[in-house]
């Protein structure tokens, strides 16, 4: 009988775990839910990090079909420039045209011409195709580009005083800068003798 109680008590030990085990069990379990916890931080990281991404790409998306709408017709726009170019090229070379100076004729046809160019721009201003005001204006680099100086002493240096061919904006943004030329300050005669005398020296 008493054989029978210690091998119970044996047994019993043997399969209660000791305070070793236990301590271990706990640090076993303590790794496992630390690790957890990592995993968890990892995959909320990378989670964010999808949802940032994403919502960039849906805020790229939205600005590029906002500029495909408004300007999506720049292209065609600054072809169609060419049309006011090619009118204003006819005007010109009519004009100078001896034969049909002071002639009934050109005056007629230049009404006519001016009423086209009035008509092509007030359908570009329908469209925020807008010219650019550049006679007697200061120079500003984002919307002329100066071609030529020109000797003026009644203009301030970097007037514009001359426009070679009109430019234009659609919207805020550039469609063509135009092209100017500028005054400069009157060079004194005396200066330019003394130029002049000074190139043919080095000729």
């Amino acid at each position: 009988m008493e054989k029978e109680e210690n091998q119970i008590i044996e047994e019993k030990s043997n399969s209660e775990p000791t305070t070793e085990n236990k301590n271990e069990e706990t640090n076993n379990t303590s790794k496992d839910d630390d690790l957890d916890k990592e995993k968890i931080l990892e995959l909320e990281d990378k989670l964010a990090r999808t949802f940032a991404e994403m919502e960039n790409q849906r805020r790229r998306f939205e600005k590029e079909k906002e500029e495909a709408f408004e300007y999506g017709g720049f292209a065609f726009a600054k072809e169609a420039l060419s049309l006011i170019d090619n009118l204003e090229r006819s005007r010109q070379i009519l004009q100078q045209d001896e034969a049909l100076k002071d002639s009934e004729v050109l005056n007629k046809t230049l009404e006519h011409f001016d009423i086209i160019y009035k008509d092509l721009i007030s359908t570009f201003e329908k469209n925020n195709i807008k010219p650019i005001e550049s006679l007697n204006k200061k120079l500003d680099p984002n919307l002329h580009q100066a071609m030529i100086e020109i000797e003026d002493a009644q203009k301030e240096p970097g007037t514009i005083i001359q426009e070679i061919q009109k430019g234009f904006t659609i919207k805020d943004r550039l469609l063509r800068p135009s092209l100017v030329g500028v005054s400069k300050k009157t060079e004194p005669k005396d200066k330019k003798v003394e130029e002049n005398e000074e190139n043919l020296k080095d000729k």
